[in-house]
């Protein structure tokens, strides 16, 4: 599901940005960047995020600026002394001299340091409690979205369980139809071999069992009922994904048993109708 939580914390002349934002994934995968300096702490804070989010692609940005009074940095000067005499030899092996060092090694790993890099516990505190900020406005932005979602698919299973109303209207009709065509058949090929009146109703009634739809409509109709009562539940994504593929079998049965061009398109229509629902479900936790 999609979703973004973004928090700032000021303190200690130190500025934390965090932020959250994810897209649809059927599991979680995380993806954190932060300063090299919090990576002893990152496998806490990606439990933290974990925690909260359960699945979607996920990324974290956490963003720490300090001004220069804090991180007071200084010229790591054996680095600084160590680059200049290799460079001196190099310059004696390869024959060529270049007295300007500074410009060179300033731009060199290492030679500027900050004093107190690595991070105390109140610092590792304020950079947890900003995560957890970012979070709650992450959840925030995804409650939001599903009561979106929510007000997106109920009249969407609502048109299903209507358009089960409108087939139960013509099946009357579609079994008449399909009774008639039968013994017009039966008769007019096999007039001469029909002997046992009673026979012939027990095939009848056989094929018209075949042919019975009732059992698709009950299943589909409580499928609905089950996807109104799942939808309330906290994270129901999966179990609607499910609930949505048996409605999807019970709509192509129906099709398919169907023989009636008006059912049929009342079938087309559940179709439609579903595969919308499917797409709406994919931002679902």
């Amino acid at each position: 599901m999609t979703g973004f939580g973004r928090f700032r914390l000021e303190r200690n002349g130190r500025t934390i940005g965090v932020d959250v934002q994810s897209v649809n994934s059927k599991q979680l995968d995380l993806n954190m960047r932060m300063p090299f300096v919090y990576k002893p702490i990152e496998n806490d804070l990606r439990q933290l995020v974990a925690s909260v989010v359960e699945r979607g692609k996920v990324d974290v940005m956490i963003h720490v600026e300090s001004d220069l009074a804090a991180t007071n940095p200084g010229l790591n000067v054996p680095i600084a002394l160590h680059y200049i005499r290799e460079l001196k030899k190099l310059e004696a092996e390869a024959g060529e001299f270049n007295t300007d060092y500074l410009s060179i090694i300033s731009r060199l790993p290492d030679v500027f340091k900050t004093k107190n890099a690595e991070p105390d516990q109140q610092e590792i505190d304020d950079l947890t409690f900003a995560v957890q900020q970012a979070l709650i406005k992450f959840s925030e932005f995804r409650a939001t979205e599903g009561k979106k979602l929510e007000l997106e698919l109920m009249p969407r299973v609502g048109s299903i369980q209507n358009l089960i109303l409108e087939v139960e209207a013509l099946e009357e009709s579609r079994i008449s139809r399909i009774r008639e065509r039968l013994e017009k058949n039966f008769f007019e090929f096999f007039s001469k071999e029909i002997t046992d009146k009673n026979r012939f109703e027990q095939e009848m009634i056989y094929y018209l069992e075949k042919l019975d739809i009732t059992e698709e409509k009950v299943r589909l109709r409580s499928h609905c009922e089950y996807f109104f009562d799942v939808i309330k539940e906290p994270s129901p994504g999966r179990k609607l994904n499910f609930i949505s593929q048996e409605m999807g079998r019970e709509i192509n049965t129906l099709g398919s048993k169907s023989n009636h061009a008006g059912i049929q398109k009342l079938v087309v229509l559940m179709k439609d109708e579903l595969e919308k629902i499917k797409e709406q479900l994919l931002n679902v936790l």
